[in-house]
């Protein structure tokens, strides 16, 4: 079998342990494992829960080519509930 790569992220716990369980179709052999941990880079939020800057660099983007909303056709006539 080749050699197979899995990028998983997982979530240190409160005691500094971080714990992977990582299915495989192997059994009964030795494996080689190589772990290599990066904390992940998360974009900053405002208050709002929203990422900084995000109004600031999208607003105004359809300006030059505004969205156009067709009405709906209208619905078929139906007889009236007696």
């Amino acid at each position: 079998m080749a050699m197979e790569t899995l990028r998983l992220t997982a979530r240190v716990g409160s005691d500094g342990l971080v714990k992977l369980e990582i299915p495989t179709d192997l059994t009964n052999q030795d494996v080689e494992i190589v772990v290599v941990m990066q904390p992940l880079e998360r974009e900053a939020l405002d208050a709002m829960g929203y990422p900084v800057g995000y109004f600031e660099e999208t607003y105004g983007m359809f300006a030059a080519d505004p969205l156009e909303r067709n009405q709906p056709p209208q619905p078929d006539a139906r007889d009236a509930l007696e």
